[in-house]
């Protein structure tokens, strides 16, 4: 019988035999030990984003966020959160992502890439997550957030340690609750300031939506702001890395990238199926729910296993193949339904921009995978450190 551990699993180089051997074996999988059931074909994953009424956000999306009990919503903010209540503050706080403030973004985030390519374009060679893609995201919703440079490490260190694991221990480390309580308390000190003095950021703009005529109060700006620093910023900080990683791996692919820059949207919604930086979430039933011959009991965990999903032979032909000319759009790696990502458009524009300047500063730029170490979280895969190599600017 097929074993699935998702505090094991990141830091394989392919965990997708196993989620092969689920989809046979087990659609729906039960761990005693850690205490979850898993569906695993793109079937029941996308009917479980779907599914708001049976299958709940109120104890978050991670198995080890039910240990936070109410305090849930304090730094998951609408991912904590089941309609109807998630509606209306989606609405709100959707007000900072029109397609019009995303839309923007583009210059100011081509001017961020372009510096740090500037940093080390003429070294030959860089860890390109913590010389870029560690960096840029987190620059991006700064700015929406109205977070001064000056913060800015410090910030990008805290959330870090947020969602750093220890090998071997489950939980969140003493390490990682301290600095979940610093950036609470940062932002806190920020809004208040913004209460008295608004700026033209997103921190602000919250101050002034309002949907069927109320608005967000500090305690919800604060836990938005919360999800921003740490959703918005790793997500993406992988899916760059994550890129170019498989790129590398796959020369033919690469080619089609250097025939026709044009491809870039490929490649990124390709690495989203593949190999996407979210792999899982999980959800609380409400109910007992009746499946595959099993029952669910009212209170469990169910995972939904997307990066399984998104390579399931009945959706996707030949799923262990990365192939830009794929169809791509039944992927699931921002969620479907009430619960779609509210960043997806930001995050594709954020990678599109990196890679398109990547590709023209730096063309020939291969990756060490001798050098790569891959985080350790339950919830994302993806590099902490992914070094390059690459022509010297100028040489």
């Amino acid at each position: 019988m097929t074993m699935f551990d998702p505090f094991a699993y990141e830091t394989h180089e392919d965990p997708y035999p196993i989620y092969e051997r689920l989809r046979a074996e087990a659609p729906l999988y039960r761990n005693d030990d850690v205490g979850f059931w898993a569906l695993s074909r793109h079937a029941d994953v996308l009917a479980g984003f779907k599914d708001t009424v049976r299958f709940s956000n109120r104890m978050g999306v991670s198995l080890e966020m039910s240990g936070l009990g109410e305090n849930i919503e304090q730094v998951l903010s609408i991912l904590g959160m089941d309609p109807p209540r998630h509606g209306k503050m989606r609405g709100l706080v959707s007000k900072g992502f029109t397609p019009r403030r995303v839309a923007h973004l583009e210059p100011q985030i081509r001017e961020l890439a372009k510096d740090y390519l500037d940093t080390f374009a003429d070294k030959g060679t860089c860890d390109f997550v913590a010389d870029f893609a560690g960096r840029l995201p987190m620059d991006v919703v700064s700015e929406m957030l109205g977070v001064p440079r000056s913060d800015r490490d410090e910030l990008r260190a805290w959330a870090d340690l947020v969602l750093h694991r220890d090998e071997g221990v489950r939980g969140v480390p003493q390490a990682g609750i301290e600095s979940s309580g610093k950036l609470l308390g940062y932002f806190s000190q920020m809004i208040a300031a913004r209460r008295k003095n608004p700026g033209e950021d997103l921190a602000s703009a919250l101050f002034k939506a309002e949907v069927d005529g109320e608005s967000l109060n500090d305690s919800e700006i604060l836990a938005f702001c919360y999800l921003m620093i740490i959703a918005g910023n790793e997500t993406t900080t992988k899916l760059l890395a994550n890129c170019l990683y498989w790129l590398d791996r796959n020369l033919s692919e690469r080619g089609k990238v250097r025939a026709d820059p044009g491809r870039i949207d490929d490649w990124i919604e390709e690495t989203l199926r593949y190999d996407n930086s979210t792999q899982l979430m999980s959800r609380t039933l409400t109910c007992d729910v009746p499946m595959y011959g099993e029952t669910m009991r009212k209170g469990d965990s169910l995972v939904l296993l997307i990066g399984s999903a998104n390579r399931d032979a009945a959706v996707f032909e030949d799923p262990e193949r990365y192939d830009l000319d794929r169809e791509t759009k039944e992927h699931l790696s921002f969620g479907r339904g009430a619960h779609f990502c509210l960043g997806a458009s930001l995050a594709r524009l954020e990678t599109r921009v990196s890679l398109e300047e990547l590709e023209r500063r730096l063309p020939d730029w291969e990756v060490d995978a001798s050098g790569a170490e891959r985080v350790h979280n339950p919830n994302v895969r993806g590099f902490s450190k992914l070094p390059l190599s690459f022509t010297p600017e100028g040489v």
